[in-house]
């Protein structure tokens, strides 16, 4: 009798739809306990954890030389960054201590320091930064299954094409990945933003990460289907789930190729407004991918990676080193580098950053930046000198009023005349733009627009502050919503007073990323929308297929909305009735 059919789900990693046979990937803890050691175990403990990080940096080397793909080959700093783990001093220093002052036993000694360096990112409110906790995990896994001497299943041992299962796969496991024999992955533990799920959209591995059980609830030899892209598993699925799901994967993969031969297309209305597309960058290794994906430069570079795990601030030359890579790589595309936009909850493990009883209200972005302003200035040099070799745009987030711009520029001044004073050359037409993100700054952009060159509208942070709501709090999330009539009001305005002041305005949240938004975006006249690298094409698509003069229209009729629901029927009306043919396909097949 056939076994039921069963749906498991996690976060999509990496889109595609894979069908075939389950292979469990036996990864077993190491297990041990926490013994008290005598006096005279303290020196062999201590050359036990030394030798077993050596054999742990052997081998990522050996993985990082044997790299030979191009599209990982972009991806190699994940592996540098994971060696500089292993290298840091700190990290033998925190075991050893244990070991020598706390008789401590090795393998708990190690267990403890990486638990201690994952709770500096749990509270972080972003999504990049709180999940560089599972490389801990992973390194963690590695260097005790050298002090165990213990044995796992290896990738090599699979000789037939599978859909592998796994508690945790590293990076390096994903970069060793056989494409003709791996068709698809799926752990219980992991994040979108994990090194392991941007390595598998660089290979376009279709992968569901974060599933939880599944490891346990799939067995070797199960037919599974999964769906990369809505973050499901589908475990023994009925031939009409099977039919369903192999023609929704041919009609993606079909649809997307096609896609990607349009990307060097420009994003233009049928009838002739255009509108930039950017991506949102947080690595330097996702700028190839960007340009694959036909993006016409970054509309926002996060800079706040760059303090990862460091516990410290980066120095000038260490912003210059990567600013410079990102923007040689970009060029002639424009480079828009937010500055620090982190507080007390992205960056605990910065020493000038404290708790705060509501860090989302409190010294966070702009604010700390121009409490700090040598950390700010050397921020500043870095992305003169950068611009020097490309098209350079310098955003500054969180700006609530005149003021604060005003001081940001007048450091940003002050900066400059050092750069010319160091006789280092830098773009003197680089462009400063503002996030509009905080409803003080949106009521006066009339006021803020005479001073900028541009506004970037960040709608995470406007939304959840106009609408006094903790975007990630499970209890309200459901009331973060673009359509509310206040939203939609305040975007018109904003584009409104840009416009008036003949500077550009573009958008860099989330809502630029949202298919269904994009007739509305095109309507109020946006000139750049920046999303995520992979979405590219799929909106140039909505955009080309859209009549501007009709998309204007729209906005008219969701400005008379009353409430989010009135505005939800009134686009699902609009894209049924003036875009049914292209949006609705890019839409079911996305």
């Amino acid at each position: 009798m056939r076994r039921k059919e069963r749906r498991i789900w996690g976060i999509g990693a990496a889109p595609g739809v894979a069908e075939g046979k389950a292979y469990v990937l036996g990864r077993r803890k190491a297990k041990f306990s926490k013994r008290y050691i005598p006096a005279t175990q303290v020196k062999r403990e201590i050359k036990r954890v030394r030798t077993a990080i050596e054999k742990s940096k052997a081998d990522l080397v050996r993985i990082k030389n044997a790299l030979g793909r191009e599209e990982i080959n972009e991806h190699v700093s994940i592996f540098n960054s994971h060696l500089m783990i292993l290298e840091d001093p700190m990290l033998l220093d925190a075991v050893t201590e244990m070991i020598f002052s706390e008789r401590k036993n090795a393998e708990w000694a190690l267990y403890t320091a990486f638990e201690n360096y994952k709770k500096m990112f749990e509270t972080i409110d972003n999504d990049y930064l709180r999940e560089r906790k599972s490389d801990f995990d992973y390194l963690n896994s590695w260097i005790l299954k050298h002090l165990s001497g213990s044995s796992e299943d290896s990738l090599e041992d699979i000789d037939e094409k599978v859909i592998l299962v796994a508690h945790y796969l590293s990076p390096a496991d994903t970069a060793r990945m056989d494409r003709e024999k791996i068709i698809g992955f799926v752990t219980d533990i992991g994040g979108r933003t994990s090194h392991t799920s941007i390595l598998a959209r660089a290979l376009k591995i279709p992968a569901v990460v974060g599933a939880e059980r599944v490891s346990e609830l799939v067995g070797r030899g199960d037919r599974i289907i999964l769906d990369g892209r809505e973050g499901l598993v589908i475990v023994n699925p009925s031939p009409e789930t099977t039919r369903q799901y192999r023609e929704r994967g041919l009609r993606y993969d079909h649809l997307e190729k096609a896609l990607l031969k349009e990307r060097d297309l420009p994003a233009e209305t049928v009838d002739g407004r255009r509108v930039v597309l950017t991506a949102n960058v947080e690595m330097v290794e996702e700028v190839n991918a960007v340009r694959e994906y036909g993006a016409e430069g970054i509309g926002l570079y996060r800079t706040e990676f760059l303090c990862l795990g460091q516990g410290r601030i980066p120095s000038e030359a260490e912003h210059y080193h990567v600013y410079r890579s990102v923007v040689e790589q970009m060029a002639p595309f424009p480079v828009a580098i937010r500055t620090f936009d982190f507080g007390s909850d992205k960056s605990p493990d910065i020493n000038h950053l404290r708790q705060e009883m509501n860090p989302a209200l409190g010294l966070r972005s702009i604010r700390y930046c121009l409490r700090e302003p040598a950390i700010f200035k050397d921020q500043l040099r870095a992305i003169l000198r950068a611009s020097a070799f490309g098209k350079v745009r310098i955003l500054f987030p969180m700006i609530s009023g005149l003021e604060e711009l005003r001081r940001a520029r007048g450091l940003f001044e002050e900066a400059k005349q050092e750069v010319e004073g160091q006789n280092q050359s830098f773009d003197p037409n680089l462009e400063i733009g503002i996030m509009i993100e905080v409803p003080s700054a949106a009521l006066i952009t009339d006021v803020l627009a005479k001073e900028v060159d541009f506004f970037s509208i960040g709608t995470n942070d406007l939304i959840q502050y106009c609408l006094a709501i903790d975007r990630v709090n499970k209890e309200v999330a459901y009331l973060y919503d673009p359509l509310h009539p206040s939203i939609l009001r305040l975007l018109k305005e904003i584009v409104d007073a840009g416009h008036g002041e003949g500077i550009h305005v573009g958008m860099c949240g989330e809502m630029a990323s949202d298919l269904r938004y994009i007739h509305i975006l095109v309507g109020f006249g946006f000139d750049h929308l920046s999303m995520v690298g992979s979405m590219v094409p799929w909106i140039k698509k909505v955009v080309r297929s859209t009549n501007f003069e009709e998309a204007r229209k729209l906005v008219e009729t969701l400005l008379q909305g009353k409430d989010s629901e009135e505005n939800e029927k009134i686009l699902s009306s609009w894209i049924q009735e003036n875009s049914p043919n292209i949006t609705g396909q890019v839409l079911n097949a996305y």
